[in-house]
Formats: C-alpha cells, structure tokens, sequence
C-alpha cells in the first residue's frame, strides 16, 4: 500500500507495512486515492488539476477528508475530460455544492452526504472510551489517548 504523509517517519512507514512516495507519485501509480488530511492552511487545495489528472486510467478519487484540500473546479475540469476517472465525495467546499455545481451532473462522481460524526453503538464507544480516559487522568496513570500539541495541529 503507498502513503504520502509528510509526518510519518520511515520507521512507522515500516511498522505499517506502507510506502512512502511522492504526492505527485501516489496519483500516478495508485488505484485508488483517498484523501485523509485534516484542514490546515498549507492543505488548502493541495490537491491541484496536474494531480488529478496524471492518476491512471480507470483510477478513482476519495475524498473524506475536508472539502478544501481539493481544487473542486479542477476535479470538475479533469473529470469532464476523462470519463474513466471516477471522484467519491463526501465532503466539498461549500458543503454541500452549490445547486448549480456539475458535481451533481457528472456521470463519474458519487456524492454521500458527509456525515461528520458518529451514530448509534460508536458514541456508546466512544462516551465509554472518554470515560476511561478520565478515571486514568483523575487517578495518575498514564493515559492512553494522549496526543502531543504537535499532533494536535496536524490532526484532521
């Protein structure tokens, strides 16, 4: 599996049995590409018309991320271009699109309502896990979530 993360070290690269490449790499060799970056301002559309339109044939585009880490008038241009690329989106910039947007007509783009949180058994899970995570803090044991100020920042 190849990755691109600029802050995943060679060693975790390793321990997750991934690839590290290029992001101009990754769009040329993979099948699939799923977008997993959070919104930082340096993200903001990083992921430009050469991008998308150097994936291979018959590749296909996720986005699940944040809406604005993709040129959408970009996506909107290559896809209009190459009906053999294909976009799932869960998220846009605005969201949702726009009523006139061509993301709704183009034959090569699935659109799912970005649904941003949890349902069900997965806030029972994740209420429970909050909970632990507090008896530990309040009882001086070290925690098992902690996240750094610098993970923190880079975190979707």
């Amino acid at each position: 599996m190849l990755v691109y993360d600029p802050f995943l070290s060679e060693e975790d690269a390793r321990q997750l049995a991934v690839t590290k490449v290029s992001l101009e790499q990754l769009f040329t060799t993979a099948d699939v590409v799923s977008l997993h970056t959070p919104a930082l301002e340096e993200t903001h559309n990083m992921i430009t018309e050469g991008h998308i339109a150097s994936m291979k044939e018959g590749a296909t585009l996720i986005n699940t991320a944040r809406g604005w880490v993709l040129d959408e008038l970009a996506l909107i241009d290559v896809l209009q271009q190459r009906s053999d690329l294909y976009a799932v989106l869960d998220v846009t910039d605005p969201e949702p699109p726009e009523e006139t947007s061509l993301l709704y007509d183009l034959p090569n783009v699935i659109l799912t309502p970005h649904l941003a949180g949890n349902i069900a058994k997965e806030r029972e899970r994740h209420g429970q896990a909050v909970l632990e995570e507090l008896q530990r803090y309040l009882a001086g044991e070290p925690l098992q979530h902690a996240i750094t100020q610098e993970q923190a920042q880079i975190m979707a």
